[in-house]
């Protein structure tokens, strides 16, 4: 196969991993970024990018989402976090279908795209559905399927084997983009039989654990309840626990269970948008990090943020430690595009390929354009230029595995107005199913 380059000129580069002091050129050969200098030749190269008047990043990575739920967008707000699962999204869920999944994760990765976003970590049901859309769109995923037995012995099985099957059928799929992690639902949902079963299967298929922990404080009574332990503890008790294992929300911790994240190098998806609308508390981000503890950064679903863009995500982030803990130099805009780039990376173990700028890494690419009001006067700082005054609509160019998704504010790999009108379709067949 003939190999494909694109050549990206005139780049001031924004890396969590290095400072890039002047404009650069970038290289692109087919999936990975080949050089990084001054003055590439632009000689046989298949495409040129003046990337003039824009910053280029890492592409951003979402790590806990459900992206088929960009359907269920506005179907339930103001409610707290137990009303809106068992009266509203629930009830809704029970009858969805591959198709209405389908539907869904292409609408959210429009969505993701256009807003900067090339990577993605998901936990839903219908998950090969989500597989094909992954797939048609171009961008990166990390996919797992949500089990939940509430200690049924039948239900169980049922839901081991469909996580593995998803495992057989698309990890590596999508020339690699796609990866398979285990993903048990929560420690309220799933038994401590199918935590035990799923850190034993992930350990001999060398599969990493996605999975909901300590977002309300419901969940810590309710755990603590039956288990007499807290989340955290009792997952370490039964050694589920370990640096393969991503842990959503993360609310509600005391200070063992910090030691014991640390300990276990577990990974943290912060949610804070998501956290905020549902009331469900306000993560201590910033003693994470003090613990040097990888925290990454989430939107959750559309239904409970209510959009997916990442930039917000990461100045609410930031804002939030800030007023939280009345200090406004924690989570700085350095720190918030490193928990949104390469922290995400390490969080879904992907840090050798993608995350940062790199001679040899994955070309997961963005580009940010500055030509706007919010963004001018330019600012010398581009992390704060980013983090506290852009938004996803500041991305003019999405590059993904070294295929252009986006290119001047327009899609280049879906529909979008298909997409619209299909998922406006499918929610109004959704709802007058209830």
């Amino acid at each position: 196969m003939a190999d494909n380059t694109i050549l990206i000129k005139n780049a001031v580069i924004l890396d969590p991993n290095t400072d890039y002091d002047e404009k650069k050129d970038l290289l692109i050969n087919n999936d990975l970024i080949s050089e990084i200098s001054d003055n590439i030749s632009d000689e046989n190269v298949d495409k040129v990018i003046d990337a003039t008047g824009k910053i280029l990043l890492p592409g951003f990575i979402n790590t806990h989402t459900h992206l088929s739920m960009t359907l269920f967008r506005g179907l339930a707000d103001d409610l707290a976090l137990d009303e809106w699962l068992n009266d509203n999204i629930w009830p809704m869920e029970a009858n969805l279908n591959g198709n209405y999944c389908y539907i869904g994760a292409l609408l959210g990765a429009v969505e993701l795209i256009k807003s900067g976003t090339t990577t993605f970590s998901d936990m839903y049901f219908y998950m090969e559905d989500v597989a094909k859309a992954v797939e048609e769109s171009g961008i990166r995923a990390v996919l797992s399927y949500g089990m939940i037995d509430f200690g049924d012995e039948e239900k169980r099985k049922a839901e081991i084997e469909k996580n593995m099957a998803l495992f057989k059928n698309c990890h590596d799929a999508a020339d690699g983009r796609i990866k398979v992690f285990f993903g048990p639902h929560s420690p309220y949902t799933a038994s401590e039989e199918l935590l035990r079963e799923v850190r034993k299967l992930a350990d001999e298929n060398d599969m990493k654990i996605h999975i909901h922990v300590s977002e309300t404080q419901k969940e810590i009574n309710d755990v603590s309840s039956e288990k007499g332990l807290r989340p955290f503890e009792y997952l370490d008790s039964i050694g589920f626990l370990g640096p393969d294992v991503l842990c959503a929300h993360c609310v509600w911790l005391n200070d063992n269970e910090i030691d014991i994240i640390k300990k276990n190098d577990v990974k943290i998806s912060h949610n804070p948008c998501s956290n905020m609308k549902l009331a469900s508390g306000i993560a201590p981000v910033s003693k994470l990090l003090e613990n040097d503890i990888c925290v990454s950064i989430g939107t959750d679903g559309a239904s409970s943020n209510n959009n997916l863009d990442l930039i917000e995500e990461l100045k609410t982030a930031s804002l939030l430690q800030k007023v939280s803990t009345l200090d406004p130099k924690v989570l700085t805009s350095d720190e918030a595009i490193a928990i949104g780039t390469i922290n995400g990376a390490k969080a879904l173990g992907l840090e050798d390929e993608i995350g940062s700028i790199e001679v040899g890494k994955k070309a997961d690419l963005i580009l940010i354009d500055t030509n706007n009001a919010n963004m001018i006067p330019d600012s010398s700082n581009l992390s704060s230029n980013i983090i506290y005054s852009a938004n996803g609509s500041n991305v003019d160019t999405t590059i993904c595995n070294g295929q252009i998704l986006m290119e001047n504010k327009k899609l280049t790999t879906l529909d979008e107005q298909e997409i619209y009108d299909k998922a406006r379709k499918a929610i109004e067949e959704l709802k007058a199913l209830l």
